[in-house]
């Protein structure tokens, strides 16, 4: 038997309702999933992978959860409180918000940078997780259990390499929101970061050159580039009663590409 101050230990998500932003593919899809099979209602968001999106429902629907698909474009604010409104209409609540949905548009170094490329990668990473949060802090704050979890890059540590710089600099935005949100939310919403380091998603298909990922590989301590099932599980502890005491932190999930 526990006393108040002291909750059982558990991941159960039951009962909670989560949005995960960007859960058409990849780390988003394998987030909804995991956060689906640990018994939340999930809201799985796209914009424009409606295909994949539908997949991600049908498949966490076919394990034994529910869930619905959201659309919208998240630099546009009037779309991301339709995206929130629509969620909390439909299940009365919000527990959990995973700022999963970013990508880094285009390579190009700084000096080469257009202002349109700067503005749509700081929108993209940024502006967008900024818009989706404080639409829903409302909501999270009613919860009782009032998680987000801010998904952020390699990049922060690296600076963006090859031409990734807008895309770092949007992302070490994104850490110091999540320190701020910490801060100011508590006690009743906690915020945390996710640092991935090369996970083998869609987003290295179109962004990194075989020959590169191979590199990437053999850097690693660990000899092998991550997984997103790997980064959803870490995700699902963090929004989880197990990680009630963790705020504010960022999780370094690289196989220890940083230890030299």
């Amino acid at each position: 038997m526990t006393s108040d101050n002291q909750p059982t230990h558990t991941t159960s998500l039951a009962g909670r309702v989560a949005l995960i932003t960007g859960a058409g593919v990849g780390i988003g899809r394998e987030t909804a999933l995991a956060i689906s099979a640990a018994g939340a209602f999930v809201g799985v968001h796209f914009n424009q992978s409606r295909n994949e999106a539908e997949q991600t429902l049908a498949d966490l629907i076919e394990a034994g959860g529910n869930g619905m698909l959201l659309q919208g474009d998240l630099t546009q604010s009037d779309q991301c409180a339709a995206v929130v409104d629509r969620l909390v209409e439909e299940t009365g609540r919000l527990d959990i918000l995973v700022n999963n949905a970013g990508a880094p548009i285009e390579r190009a170094k700084i000096e080469d940078c257009s202002l349109e490329l700067w503005n749509q990668v700081l929108a993209t990473n940024l502006t967008s997780a900024f818009l989706v949060t404080q639409r829903a802090i409302l909501h999270l704050r009613k919860s009782g259990h009032g998680a987000i979890v801010n998904n952020l890059s390699l990049s922060v540590q690296t600076g963006g390499a090859n031409g990734a710089g807008a895309y770092a600099i949007a992302k070490g935005g994104l850490q110091v929101m999540t320190r701020t949100l910490a801060r100011e939310l508590a006690p009743e919403v906690r915020t945390n970061s996710i640092m991935p380091g090369v996970i083998e998603t869609r987003h290295h298909e179109l962004f990194t050159k075989p020959e590169r990922m191979q590199q990437y590989r053999d850097e690693t301590p660990l000899g092998r580039n991550g997984q997103p099932q790997e980064v959803a599980a870490t995700i699902r502890f963090l929004v989880s009663d197990e990680a009630r005491f963790i705020n504010g932190a960022l999780i370094d999930i690289s196989g220890g590409r940083f230890l030299r």
